[in-house]
């Protein structure tokens, strides 16, 4: 399809802004590079500079962090189960999310970070793996590479689309541009009817929108989680344990306030802290005993300690199995304006939630957790240090929040069949494994 002078002139105006800033993206490498070393490693992936070239892949799924690929795990899973011949190629952005899927499927598929949105670096991804179906997760809306994917002739897909009402006027300010990237999609699959009308005021055709529902509410149990529930709490007798979980950097003074006023009334009360970065777990782990706590860590002790007061899980995947190691659980990222986190990995795994007011990233999912009287959404640190005092002195109150939020969860389940059927028409029929490789990479210009 070749583009009016309009997308022309946009797509040139947008890109030019994007080279002048290139600098800027090598000093965010290098700032997030003292925080997290993973980033200064791979760097030519993320300007599309491949040593050999590769096979021809089937499917491209973008994830751009833990998050999104623990969402796409289902979709991915019943694929890889009903076609084992296709060659799938995983991108991320960070370094947590690329842990993430090499933890889930291992060599099972390729994984490289996305490329940043530059014209030539997009060029080089596509030439290099050119799938034949594109699915990104969420809200990826990346003007080179859509525009690129339609250009090559790539069905394209967004999963579990969200869009908020915040994000929403935030890209209004680039509506000529945006409203032609989202004409790119061959379809967009919504968490809700109301992210659905959002896409549709972005510019997106009403008929190319689904309301597929949320694929988070597809979530499955881990396999093992009695066994590993049962040997956590082999070593904590009769001692009760409260999780703070996807914790951010601002809202860490308030755990240790809210674990601090807790442990007045239990005094043998065990916190599990996971944060939400990974350059968290020891700057954490530093803060909880300077507190004056004893501290353990997954990695270093495997399980909690007779004495510890905290213990950190500063491992990546594990989350929902600690989840239901507690008997209540903050879920952050809502106590300063993040927008929220995975609300209903608690729920399925039965454990009574509390969580900030900021929750714009979940707003649908919080608000039917609420209403069936499965989470608690308080307003300040002091509040949810009293919600969560409440909750562990009130068993029967626990167990009807987790009866409720386990429905909830139950009801939820089928946009995997939704989303399955939606894209049911473009799925891949001639396995790529077949065609030569790609040929030399970084032919395009940069």
């Amino acid at each position: 399809m070749r583009m009016d002078l309009t997308e022309r002139f946009l797509r040139g105006l947008y890109s030019a802004v994007l080279y002048v800033l290139t600098p800027v993206t090598v000093y965010h490498l290098i700032w997030r590079g003292f925080r997290f070393r993973e980033y200064f490693q791979r760097w030519n992936e993320r300007y599309a500079s491949y040593p050999q070239p590769s096979p021809r892949v089937d499917v491209w799924l973008h994830a751009v962090s833990v998050g999104e690929v623990n969402a796409a795990a289902p979709v991915v899973d019943a694929l890889r189960r009903a076609h084992p011949q296709w060659r799938w190629l995983v991108t991320t952005i960070t370094p947590t999310g690329s842990e993430r899927v090499r933890a889930l499927w291992g060599e099972g598929v390729d994984h490289v970070y996305v490329p940043y949105d530059l014209p030539g670096a997009v060029s080089r991804f596509l030439g290099q793996y050119r799938p034949r179906l594109a699915l990104v997760m969420e809200t990826e809306l990346w003007p080179n590479l859509l525009f690129g994917c339609r250009d090559r002739g790539i069905p394209t897909y967004i999963l579990n689309a969200r869009l908020s009402a915040r994000s929403l006027r935030g890209y209004r300010v680039l509506a000529p541009l945006i409203s032609r990237v989202v004409r790119t999609l061959r379809r967009i699959g919504a968490q809700s009817g109301a992210d659905g009308k959002r896409f549709v005021a972005l510019g997106a055709q009403p008929d190319h929108v689904v309301d597929t529902g949320n694929l988070k509410f597809d979530i499955a149990v881990p396999q093992g989680i009695v066994e590993f529930v049962h040997a956590f709490g082999s070593g904590l007798g009769t001692r009760r344990a409260w999780i703070a979980a996807s914790t951010h950097e601002d809202e860490e003074a308030a755990v240790i306030a809210i674990h601090r006023r807790l442990r007045q009334r239990y005094p043998d009360l065990l916190l599990l802290w996971a944060p939400r970065h990974p350059e968290r777990f020891p700057r954490v782990a530093d803060q909880a005993a300077g507190a004056g706590w004893r501290v353990g860590t997954r990695r270093a002790h495997t399980w909690p300690g007779a004495d510890d007061a905290v213990f950190v899980i500063d491992t990546l995947g594990e989350l929902m199995a600690f989840y239901a190691c507690a008997e209540v659980a903050f879920v952050g990222g809502s106590l300063q304006a993040v927008g929220g986190h995975n609300l209903l990995e608690p729920a399925a795994v039965g454990t009574a939630m509390v969580t900030g007011p900021h929750l714009h990233n979940f707003a649908e999912i919080s608000r039917r957790l609420r209403e069936a009287g499965a989470l608690e959404i308080r307003e300040d640190a002091e509040g949810i240090a009293t919600a969560l005092d409440e909750l562990l002195q009130d068993r029967a109150r626990r167990g009807a929040m987790v009866e409720a939020g386990q429905a909830l969860v139950l009801q939820g389940r089928g946009a995997l069949a939704r989303t399955l059927q939606m894209i049911a028409a473009d799925l891949p029929t001639i396995p790529a494994a077949d065609e030569a490789v790609a040929g030399p990479a970084g032919a395009a210009p940069a």
